[in-house]
């Protein structure tokens, strides 16, 4: 089991947040059950009129919550998103913005995560919402 912050961090590092996580530039800077925090470039990932896709907003907070509730399932479970919400309230158009995820409920079966992400000047930008199912890996192809 996975307990100091450290080897969870590196844990995260090492096995990546998948290809599109990649591909949009994030970042994991601190990574524990209780706390885990990724950031992620505005440039690349705006839309046409030069603000932060709200897509991408939802990408950072699904990669940083999915991976939370995995670190909380254990080696033998795998936790999948099952339901995703985001309200957008300002608009990013340069720098980084930086998604904090905390839990709102670790149970056996169910997570809940809630993702505040804000700009370099510490304006909130999103408040994102998910919730995961933690299944076994056992008969699992």
């Amino acid at each position: 089991m996975i307990q100091k912050t450290t080897d969870a961090l590196e844990w995260v590092q090492q096995r990546g947040a998948g290809s599109l996580a990649e591909k949009m530039g994030i970042e994991f800077v601190e990574f524990t059950i209780d706390r885990a925090v990724a950031r992620m470039p505005v440039e690349g990932n705006t839309q046409p009129a030069m603000l932060l896709h709200g897509g991408a907003y939802v990408v950072l907070g699904e990669s940083l919550g999915s991976m939370a509730a995995n670190l909380h399932a254990g080696p033998d479970r795998l936790a999948v998103g099952i339901e995703i919400n985001a309200t957008h309230t300002r608009s990013a158009t340069s720098g980084y913005v930086t998604g904090v995820c905390t839990p709102v409920h670790l149970g056996r079966t169910l997570t809940t995560h809630e993702i505040a992400v804000t700009d370099d000047q510490g304006r909130r930008c999103s408040t994102i919402r998910i919730t995961n199912l933690i299944k076994d890996r056992s008969g699992m192809k």
